[in-house]
């Protein structure tokens, strides 16, 4: 089976603007998150898929396998599936490029399914919240799952409310997905035709359109550390881990 990593890679980012080239004890951001994926022995390659020639050129200056992609795509997933129709895979695993902190096993989390169930046709990482403020934090997806991990619902509100119970540990999506080829032609033809999906667009949480269309995403739970750069706050708190663990 032909596996390959690609990290969705922009510029321009409402959040956080050139969030991608960030730099992180010398290194850009996206520099990281690509040493991370080529530490998974499954990956046959990795790419950094991006529209920006910024990001491109100094993918190349680095080193960092790089594919320009059209700069009209919605959502990242979208992108993925301009490399799915370029580059030959039997399986793509979407790494975010704003997690440098991923772990390589983490990574891997979202491939071994796939060994497992010929069938599958996506995955999603999850991980227990430990942080309280993470529950009501928007930036932070919540997942719910039924009883054999499949997804439910993602939401960025503090969900499900403990009403009836607090006998509840509350979950947020780490962003790392993997698609057959066939989902992703789903994914980006759905949305050359209808758009967003209508509660994918009200979350703005790309992994709901499956959901919404009957999918089944498979959850995985990981043990995870990892800080999703959406704000400079977070890259500070990254540079921070980074930092301690170098000196370590």
């Amino acid at each position: 089976m032909k596996i390959i990593g690609v990290i969705p890679a922009r510029y321009k980012s409402s959040r956080f603007p050139g969030k991608p080239l960030a730099d992180i004890c010398g290194k850009p951001m996206i520099w990281w998150v690509y040493q991370q994926c080529k530490k998974v022995e499954d990956f046959s390659e990795v790419y950094v898929a991006t529209d920006d020639k910024i990001i491109f050129d100094t993918c190349k200056e680095l080193g960092i396998e790089v594919v320009m992609t059209s700069d009209k795509h919605q959502t990242g997933t979208d992108r993925i599936g301009e490399v799915s129709r370029k580059i030959y895979s039997d399986l793509i695993i979407n790494i975010q490029g704003d997690e440098p902190l991923l772990e390589p096993e983490t990574i891997r989390a979202a491939i071994t399914p796939f060994y497992e169930n010929n069938n599958l046709q996506v995955t999603n990482l999850m991980t227990k919240i430990k942080d309280p403020i993470d529950v009501i934090n928007y930036t932070v997806p919540k997942v719910i799952t039924n009883k054999e991990g499949i997804g439910i619902y993602l939401t960025r509100s503090a969900s499900p409310y403990p009403k009836g119970s607090l006998d509840y540990s509350y979950y947020k999506q780490v962003c790392v997905y993997g698609f057959k080829p066939e989902a992703l032609q789903f994914f980006c033809e759905y949305g050359e035709k209808y758009g967003k999906a209508k509660i994918e667009a009200i979350e703005d949480i790309e992994i709901l359109r499956f959901i919404e269309n009957g999918y089944k995403v498979q959850y995985i739970e990981v043990e995870s550390d990892t800080v999703a750069v959406d704000t400079p706050n977070d890259l500070e708190k990254v540079r921070r881990i980074l930092n301690n663990n170098e000196d370590t």
